[in-house]
């Protein structure tokens, strides 16, 4: 009997051993249960939005002219263009990041670096702000129809013109206001994160230089959170251009044949356009092709002021990696 026998079929059953372990950890790592069913959920998700982009599309497509991009509705809506909506839209966005923006950038930079972590101040307002985060927008249109419009409009009525009605209507202006208040937490969440993110060693080097706070904040801080401020700038448009309910209330218009070129002028918006070609419209069959056109206007611009947002986001993260 050769000795070296039960050593080699020892061997053997090792390496076997070893090699179904290793199909058993293959088998695990492609077809476990918890992986396998997230991606079988997102490509799920990821179909069923071709789906609707496609059929948006197609049916869509062919009503995109120019002079349907560049007319005003007619015929009840069923014939005419969507410019007085495009044109309402972008204004109502570039009003909404004017007053977003600086407020939520104001509103990190005291939670982050002058309120006190346990202050009553600094708690409240981070209630605030989560709250504010989960409050349906058509509260937000009821709020801003009742704190702007009512009270701060009819205000500067009494007091800057004698009464006569001129801000205390719904207007764009308080459009605005109201989608600067709902998409506020969003901006305010971005830029305390970029804030976070900027390393200890940065103030400490300009404290050491004899910087203040302020200082520190305005030529260390701001440009370094840029990219992050911007984030949420990115995600406010986002949100502000696709919402409906807070206009509702505060300004957008059912039909206008003209722009508004004064803040407090009424508007139409995209969002709102659609809503009432498929709610309102005389006649749903002629309305269909529109309201597919529109829809695909509406998502074309939502990404092309995402793009926008974007590109300026990276050249200013190329500019400050140079």
């Amino acid at each position: 009997m050769n000795p070296s026998a039960p050593s080699s079929s020892n061997a053997e059953i090792v390496a076997a051993a070893r090699e179904a372990l290793a199909q058993k950890s293959r088998w695990t790592k492609w077809f476990s249960p918890l992986p396998f069913l997230t991606g079988f959920l997102t490509l799920c998700v990821v179909a069923m939005l071709a789906v609707i982009l496609w059929n948006i599309v197609t049916h869509g497509i062919g009503r995109l002219t120019w002079e349907f991009l560049t007319g005003v509705p007619s015929q009840g809506m069923t014939e005419g263009g969507i410019f007085p909506a495009i044109f309402g839209t972008v204004f109502l966005v570039i009003l909404m990041t004017i007053a977003v923006i600086p407020l939520g950038v104001a509103t990190a930079i005291y939670l982050r670096y002058y309120a006190r972590p346990d202050a009553w101040s600094s708690r409240l307002v981070r209630v605030a702000v989560n709250n504010l985060a989960g409050v349906p927008a058509i509260v937000f249109g009821l709020f801003g129809l009742g704190f702007f419009i009512q009270f701060v409009g009819q205000g500067m009525d009494n007091l800057f013109f004698g009464g006569q009605l001129t801000f205390g209507q719904p207007a764009i202006l308080w459009a605005s206001l109201t989608m600067a208040l709902l998409t506020l937490p969003v901006v305010i969440v971005a830029t305390e994160e970029a804030m976070r993110a900027i390393p200890n060693d940065y103030l400490e080097a300009s404290y050491a230089l004899g910087a203040t706070r302020w200082q520190t904040i305005a030529r260390v801080i701001l440009p370094n959170s840029l990219t992050g401020i911007l984030t949420g700038g990115i995600l406010a448009v986002s949100r502000g251009a696709g919402e409906v309910a807070p206009i509702m209330f505060t300004g957008a218009a059912y039909f206008l044949p003209y722009l508004p070129h004064r803040l407090n002028d009424q508007f139409m918006e995209l969002g709102y356009h659609v809503y009432v070609m498929s709610t309102q419209s005389p006649d749903v069959e002629a309305t269909l092709p529109i309201l597919y056109s529109t829809v695909l206007v509406l998502l074309l611009l939502t990404f092309a002021l995402n793009a926008l947002a974007v590109l300026i986001r990276y050249r200013l993260r190329g500019r400050q990696a140079v």
